[in-house]
């Protein structure tokens, strides 16, 4: 096999603390899968990262901001935020995103 199959039984549930969770899916050095759980009213603080990240919303609603544009997102949307712009997001109605990073996030492996 050449590629790399990741169990979700498998991975470890992070708990971020304020009602958000993380988990690290299948990933390697060039691109990386992480699901992250929100509770209503929880937030991801704005912040920077030099990786391309692209969001997809599993479920809920989210209020997506990148720079100084906000957007409604909820089940099935998708945005890219390219590396270095200011982002975060708040969850209007419980929910989980899909992050896809490129490069992988290596702060977001537990070592």
């Amino acid at each position: 096999m050449n590629g790399i199959v990741v169990h979700h039984k498998d991975t470890v549930l992070q708990d971020l603390g304020g009602g958000n969770t993380r988990r690290v899916l299948a990933w390697n050095e060039e691109l990386m899968t992480v699901e992250v759980g929100f509770e209503a009213g929880t937030e991801g603080v704005l912040h920077s990262h030099p990786h391309t990240q692209c969001s997809y919303v599993l479920s809920g609603r989210f209020t997506y901001t990148v720079g100084d544009e906000s957007f409604e997102l909820s089940k099935g949307d998708s945005i890219v935020v390219h590396g270095g712009l200011v982002h975060g997001a708040v969850c209007i109605e419980a929910g989980t995103l899909l992050d896809i990073f490129t490069p992988a996030r290596e702060d977001f492996l537990i070592h």
